[in-house]
């Protein structure tokens, strides 16, 4: 039996453990390498990149993908998708769905891991089927979490629901690394026996069960899982790749990949990892084991950005109150899994009620709108009193809320007028308004400083 791996180095191991700061110039050189390696796929998009990119690294993140594309050339692309959500932290209407997929495509996205952060899975249908009209592979999400109304069997309903959406392979999606070895082995097999679409599995090594929960996933007939090459491994990232090449090996699985090809990958990746360090990016308690978690199950990208956050407000001392809040929160929400967009929804609300002193003094919006039922229909039961506190006698919505928005790509074309160069930055624009507003302008106006320096060093250059 083959067990497929995908990489995680360009997306997920670099979010969890440095939130997503790893620009392109610094993985450039190793990409053909990685395309040499074996992978099933290499993760690099989606999830908090396109965000990053325009905030923070100061790049295009659709050029970005092209430049990737340019360099892999046998090895899928894949990225991780927030179906109605897409990237950002709300529903989109249908059309712009469509149209973000139809370009991810078209930039040379492969696969995408489609997921509702409430398990929803209305809020994927849209997505899942653009993604077939284009071509493209369809992975429907699992978002796994352990709570009082969360069973195996309802686990293995979900399975039989994304097949019947025609998804080309299931993903069990452990954010925060609390799945334990048996629990991963009976829920594989559960799923094994219910569909007959491949199933992959996600997790951390955040509580360091990771290793031991991929061996005994596979043992129960698992066909991929993630792992993240060695010098960006472990911790609140994926198990070692080579670490589970090995022992699979051992096992007497295929798993495709070229030992020699990995070394030179990890080598590449070293001394990344030592300068992110020693510039405080990288924050060594990320790189720990935290059994903690199992209890407030807090994902790796969420834990990095929340260690970001408090560090700003000078509150890092309050991180341990922080995470005590965050379970108590998730309860009061009806047990959502904890997956962007809700990670950072009940991370930012716990945050909230320590710093305030009082719980739920400022409540966000984001918060708001779930309860008012933007975000779906919530997995188990709300606060009675925090849904009053917010909308009164009124009821939360009960249709897919995306069915109340109107079409907006056309509007917001119009909207951002020539800034936009093509379809493309229209997307980006939509997904966040202010960020690439700025980054367009910021653009256009080096662009020009470039033109400017050109022309006046032409007369000296030519004499």
């Amino acid at each position: 039996m083959k067990v497929n791996f995908t990489e995680t180095v360009l997306r997920d191991a670099n979010q969890s453990l440095i939130a997503t700061r790893m620009p392109f110039s610094d993985f450039e050189g190793i990409l053909e390498t990685l395309d040499q390696a074996g992978y099933y796929s290499l993760e690099c998009w989606g999830g908090a990149t396109f965000d990053s990119c325009l905030r923070y690294l100061n790049e295009d993140p659709w050029e970005r993908l092209r430049k990737i594309k340019a360099k892999v050339k046998n090895t899928k692309l894949q990225m991780l998708l927030r179906g109605q959500n897409i990237l950002g932290y709300k529903h989109y209407p249908d059309d712009v769905v469509r149209k973000f997929i139809a370009h991810s495509v078209h930039n040379g996205m492969d696969i995408f891991r489609i997921f509702d952060a409430l398990n929803d899975f209305r809020n994927i249908e849209v997505a899942v089927d653009e993604t077939l009209k284009q071509g493209a592979h369809a992975q429907g999400c699992i978002c796994y979490t352990t709570s009082p109304i969360h069973s195996l069997e309802k686990y293995a309903e979900m399975g039989k629901q994304l097949e019947e959406l025609g998804v080309n392979s299931i993903c069990i999606k452990d954010m925060a690394g609390i799945m334990g070895p048996q629990e991963a082995f009976d829920l594989i097999k559960a799923l094994k026996e219910s569909v007959k679409t491949p199933v992959f599995l996600h997790t951390h090594s955040t509580t360091g069960l990771g290793p031991v929960t991929y061996a005994k996933a596979v043992e129960a007939g698992c066909d991929g899982i993630d792992t993240a090459i060695s010098s960006f491994s472990g911790g609140t990232s994926q198990p070692a790749t080579e670490s589970m090449q090995h022992a699979l090996f051992q096992l007497g699985y295929e798993t495709g990949l070229d030992v020699k090809v990995l070394k030179k990958i990890n080598d590449f990746f070293k001394p990344l990892k030592s300068q992110y360090i020693a510039t405080g990016l990288m924050d060594t308690y990320v790189l720990g084991t935290e059994t903690d978690a199992l209890v407030y199950q807090v994902p790796g990208g969420m834990l990095s950005n929340l260690i970001a956050q408090l560090k700003a407000q000078n509150a890092i001392d309050k991180l341990d109150e922080v995470l005590a809040e965050t379970p108590k929160v998730r309860k009061d929400l009806g047990y959502p899994p904890l997956v962007t967009p809700m990670s950072q929804m009940v991370g930012v609300q716990a945050a909230a009620n320590v710093l305030a002193g009082e719980r739920y003094k400022n409540i966000s919006k984001e918060v708001k709108s779930y309860l008012k039922g933007e975000y779906g229909q919530a997995p188990g039961v709300v606060d009675e009193e925090l849904i009053s506190k917010v909308l009164g006698d009124g009821k939360p919505i009960s249709i897919r809320f995306a069915d109340t928005l109107y079409p907006a790509f056309e509007k917001s074309k119009q909207e951002i007028g020539s800034l936009a160069r093509n379809d493309e930055d229209v997307l980006s624009y939509i997904a966040f308004p202010q960020i690439a507003e700025k980054f367009f302008k910021d653009r256009e106006e080096k662009e020009s400083r470039t033109v400017s320096y050109t022309i006046i060093k032409k007369p000296e250059e030519t004499r």
